[in-house]
């Protein structure tokens, strides 16, 4: 099975339909979310609603246990919090509830699924290959998918070696087969690797491949509309350079 893997979709509403407009196009038969569908953009309903529609299976991020209440917005930072906020008064009873079915892993497909990672689902960024050496220590899977980073990178461990792994640039190839892995397909909505276009993944569960996609999307549509619902600039700012 194909699947095309999203994350960290941030209420980037621009961003995620050029790449559902991609994965329409692919040869992906379903889309998974890795959550944070709402977040530092200025268009949570939508993306919220894309993800209804789309998402055969979604999880919840960081972000959006905080909108809809389970998270302290005190242990957010200033950004994020005020967007979180903004993201509470403007969302529907029905968005807020949808939220509320969400987890921050699904362990129960072929490959584990988590937000942020297998040892903490919720919080932990994953960017060294020491944190990979811990999780691949503790995950159920071979295989792991992860977000919550924004940095598309993969961290993997041969039998008898220790773990190592690297940012990945689009089309890359990843042959799956052999070892344990971690996976992250980078961000749709917020990118933080220095490439400003929107990443996902292709990951062909039954060839044990993954490669890596970008998508040019409307930037300037976005940052107008984080611009219009008065959230910080410097959300709007940071997607013209993906940091």
């Amino acid at each position: 099975m194909m699947v095309a893997i999203v994350s960290d979709i941030h209420g980037n509403r621009q961003a995620f339909e050029a790449v559902l407009d991609e994965i329409e196009l692919s040869d992906c038969e379903e889309m998974w979310c890795l959550g944070d569908l709402v977040g530092y953009g200025a268009d949570p309903v939508a993306c919220v609603e894309l993800a209804r529609r789309h998402a055969a299976v979604c999880l919840a991020g960081n972000h959006d246990l905080g909108v809809r209440g389970t998270l302290p917005l005190e242990e957010f930072s200033r950004g994020a919090a005020l967007a979180a906020k903004w993201t509470r008064e403007t969302i529907p009873a029905a968005v807020r509830d949808y939220l509320q079915t969400l987890e921050p892993l699904n362990v129960e497909e072929q490959v584990g699924l988590y937000h942020a990672s297998p040892r903490d689902p919720i919080w932990e960024y994953v960017l060294s290959p020491l944190q990979a050496e811990l999780c691949l220590d503790v995950q159920q899977h071979r295989i792991c998918l992860i977000g919550h980073s924004h940095v598309a990178l993969s961290f993997s461990r041969a039998d008898g070696q220790t773990a190592t792994g690297q940012t990945r640039a689009e089309n890359e190839e990843l042959n799956l087969e052999n070892g344990e892995w971690l996976i992250n397909p980078g961000s749709v909505g917020q990118p933080r690797d220095g490439d400003p276009r929107a990443g996902w993944l292709e990951l062909d569960i039954d060839g044990m491949r993954a490669v890596y996609r970008r998508t040019e999307y409307d930037i300037g549509g976005a940052q107008a509309a984080i611009r219009a619902a008065r959230l910080p600039d410097s959300l709007a700012e940071r997607l013209a350079y993906g940091q």
